[in-house]
């Protein structure tokens, strides 16, 4: 086949992609609870839910489609209230490790927000290192199978991110806690603080445990929450040579994104699905609105300011988006921008890395070339926590296994 010709979708092709070594590098932790494991925990903790089976959660709770982000968001109630002890932490952690392992991911980076979790029997120290031993236990497991240890195949890895909220409410222990303590502050300021904290901790944890803390995040409902009051945390984190991602686009305009590359040092993108709207151009200082989404489109391509895509979450999210041919992903593509596909939340969208990748297939013309570049993306804009010439050995041994799966079928490159 030709490498520069539109591979066609056909469902036979998921065991391969399934097989090949993938990444995700926009994941939830919270938003990735086996539904089984919610069940099991909430039962045993005495946790209200709207239905003990999966297939009621499943009709009432992670639904096939939400109204919008706000309800979509609405789902981590649930997963969080069943995520409040170290060994709840640790198994939903290696389960998910697991089921990424399943299909074929090899790297994962898994982003929460640790001020969620803490609690009076858990600081921010232990709910970190709690994800991390759940997530090294999977590591450890799948890196002593035979074809591993062998060199046959290259070995899994992960990295963590710690997610700030843009906003928050007395949504845990801990955020109730810290709403009492700064009564006087204003909203604007209590959100600021909350993430300049969590980026001070995360550092600290990072450098004195020897974490695999590999990025800073900010997550949450863009609108009326500008990425630029954030600023401070993420300069700590800069300061403090930690990689940043940021949802910028998911809800909001290209001027969520600019702010995020601007004022928070974004190194990838989460999301980014509004990156080519001028309608959502709200500043009035900006005349021509087409040639800003273009110099913008530009600078991120030129700068390989990573997107992490995530189709279904967006179609769920955004009412608007009615056919995934319409997505962005279209036009992030026809510019050449260095793209990873991802699934965003494994349960709340009811997906996987294979699906996700199966549905761009389905609704876009990616040639073997471009399917290629974009699985290859995920690895090498990766934030890998380690060295950068061991990067660039495990890069090369997944560029290899991803060759030698895809030698002889539509998929090769």
């Amino acid at each position: 086949m030709n490498q520069d010709t539109p591979i066609k979708y056909s469902e036979d092709l998921r065991e391969l992609i399934a097989r090949m070594p993938k990444t995700d590098l926009h994941v939830h932790l919270d938003g990735s609870v086996r539904l089984p494991t919610l069940i099991e925990i909430a039962q045993k903790e005495n946790i209200d839910l709207p239905s003990y089976t999966v297939e009621g959660l499943n009709e009432l709770v992670f639904k096939d489609d939400y109204e919008n982000l706000e309800e979509y968001l609405k789902t981590f109630g649930y997963s969080c209230a069943v995520m409040q002890k170290p060994e709840y932490l640790e198994r939903i952690a290696y389960e998910m490790a697991q089921d990424n392992q399943s299909e074929g991911v090899r790297y994962m980076e898994v982003r929460f927000a640790p001020q969620l979790h803490i609690n009076q029997i858990m600081d921010m120290k232990t709910v970190i290192k709690h994800v991390d031993d759940g997530l090294a236990r999977a590591q450890q497991e799948f890196n002593n199978r035979a074809e591993v240890v062998s060199g046959k195949e290259p070995p899994f890895n992960y990295g963590i991110i710690t997610s700030a909220l843009r906003s928050f409410g007395p949504y845990s222990d801990y955020y109730a806690k810290f709403m009492d303590v700064h009564a006087y502050s204003d909203t604007k300021t209590l959100f600021a603080l909350g993430s300049l904290e969590l980026a001070q901790g995360a550092v600290r944890v990072r450098d004195e445990l020897g974490l695999p803390i590999v990025a800073f995040d900010l997550a949450g409902a863009e609108k009326g929450n500008p990425a630029k009051d954030h600023w401070q945390a993420f300069q700590f984190a800069h300061e403090n040579f930690m990689a940043k991602t940021v949802h910028a686009g998911e809800a909001y305009g290209p001027p969520s994104i600019f702010q995020a590359i601007t004022e928070l040092h974004a190194d990838r993108i989460g999301h980014g699905y509004y990156l080519f709207d001028t309608t959502k151009v709200d500043d009035k200082k900006i005349a021509d609105k087409k040639k800003y989404v273009e110099d913008l489109a530009m600078y991120i391509a030129e700068h390989r300011v990573t997107i992490e895509v995530n189709l279904t979450s967006n179609l769920q999210t955004n009412p608007a988006l009615t056919s995934l041919k319409d997505h962005s992903f279209k036009e992030m593509v026809k510019h050449d921008l260095s793209t990873s596909i991802c699934t965003d939340n494994r349960t709340v969208s009811k997906t996987s890395v294979t699906n996700e990748i199966m549905l761009a297939l389905a609704n876009f013309e990616l040639t073997p070339r471009r399917l290629k570049n974009i699985i290859v993306y995920g690895f090498k804009r990766s934030f890998f926590p380690d060295s950068y010439s061991r990067k660039r050995e495990y890069v090369r041994r997944c560029i290899d296994f991803y060759e030698e799966t895809v030698k002889g079928t539509a998929l090769e490159a």
